[in-house]
């Protein structure tokens, strides 16, 4: 059993690594095609060019090796078919359970593989393209759309009751500066109670004897700006028209703020450079502050199934081992087989995008097209095993 194992795994993995070769490589010449149009535009460089495109790498591996697994196993398998090798393994003793277990191992290092670029090569190399995009070419400092980034928490005080706060940050380069700060407080009725505007600002990490972990944002070039509601809203309001704001010019400011440095980099930085654990941790801190979240949940359940396509690329490849090369047609099957996996994946990312879009439950579009064409290529197992 020892031989057989190895020489399947042998046979599956030399493919496999071909197969993500040839996808690495075209897909490294396709982003160093889009990558040459930035270079010479505000010192953007080959280099420049060159670095990008090899921080990439992490993401179409992690995005394309499912598809790489499903066609190096039909290679391999339907190969075996052919010259007749899986027909003698199975006359020495190879029953259906055995093969499909001896891939379901397969498919368990792959969907582990998987999981290891998802939760830690792809988050590193994305952050840091990001960061690298940010800092030098024709970009000024991170994308953050024409609204910019916005946070919320909420505070409760024993006096004046709970309040909630509002910041929102315009900009943010690569350094860990953040720019165009806007914090708004708002007391229980929605009143507002202050509004504090930066020009630029950094955030310190902190933590009280508690554990409880917070941060100190160091502002400069700072207006600060508090309303007065209960004088508003006295007899003698209309007396006090002028006294009803206060606005000062400070050049600096600290204020303490319940968002981590956590919180703030995953509003500003793109989902895809997000572990899992950080997309959970921040799906939990939008949930409790009353703000959209299904974005940031479907993409923290695709992450967690996604090692599952492993199992599903495996378990489409094994019906081509009891195709009989004899019938004909095996480069048309071996095409077909492809063409289902790649349908898979589609189906995949549509089925998110319509998730979003008809507000489903987010793990249910993550996971449902893997049962599906799971469920698929095992019933087409059967079939084979039985009738063929």
């Amino acid at each position: 059993m020892k031989t057989v194992r190895r020489l399947i795994y042998r046979q599956i993995i030399t493919h496999v690594l071909m197969v993500a070769a040839g996808f690495s490589a075209l897909a490294f010449f396709i982003d160093f095609v889009d990558e040459m149009q930035r270079v010479g535009k505000k010192g953007y460089t080959l280099l420049d060019a060159v670095w990008a495109c090899t921080l990439l790498q992490g993401f179409h591996l992690y995005d394309l090796f499912p598809i790489a697994l499903l066609i190096g196993s039909i290679m391999a398998l339907a190969r075996m078919a052919q010259t007749s090798e899986f027909t003698i393994l199975r006359t020495g003793g190879l029953g259906p359970g055995r093969a499909l277990t001896l891939l379901a191992v397969l498919g368990l290092a792959g969907a582990a593989m998987v999981a290891v670029l998802g939760d830690w090569v792809v988050p590193r190399t994305e952050q840091r393209l990001t960061l690298h995009r940010a800092k030098v070419g024709s970009q000024k400092g991170l994308d953050l759309g024409h609204g910019g980034a916005w946070l919320r928490e909420r505070r409760d005080d024993a006096k004046t009751g709970a309040h909630n706060i509002t910041v929102n940050v315009g900009q943010a380069d690569g350094h860990g500066q953040l720019g165009l700060i806007r914090i708004f407080e708002f007391d229980g009725q929605g009143r507002l109670l202050r509004r504090i505007s930066a020009q630029s600002g950094e955030i310190e990490s902190i933590k009280d004897s508690q554990g409880i972990k917070g941060s100190i944002w160091h502002l400069k070039g700072v207006t600060d700006a508090v309303w007065h509601n209960e004088e508003m809203l006295s007899e003698e309001a209309v007396f006090k028209a002028d006294q009803l704001v206060t606005e000062t010019e400070r050049p600096s400011l600290q204020w303490y703020s319940s968002l981590t440095p956590m919180v703030v980099a995953a509003s500003v930085l793109p989902p895809e450079t997000m572990s899992t654990m950080a997309l959970w941790r921040y799906t939990e801190h939008l949930a409790n502050n009353a703000q959209a979240a299904q974005r940031y949940e479907m993409q923290f359940w695709k992450k967690v199934f996604y090692p599952l396509v492993c199992f599903v690329m495996v378990g489409l490849a094994l019906p081509f081992a009891y195709l009989h090369a004899r019938s004909g047609g095996m480069s048309l099957k071996i095409f077909g087989g492809i063409m289902l996996g790649i349908s898979f994946v589609l189906v995949n990312h549509i089925s998110s995008h319509l998730g979003l879009l008809h507000h489903w439950q987010p793990w249910i579009a993550a996971v449902v097209p893997s049962i599906i064409y799971l469920s698929l290529s095992l019933g087409a197992f059967v079939w084979l095993v039985r009738y063929r």
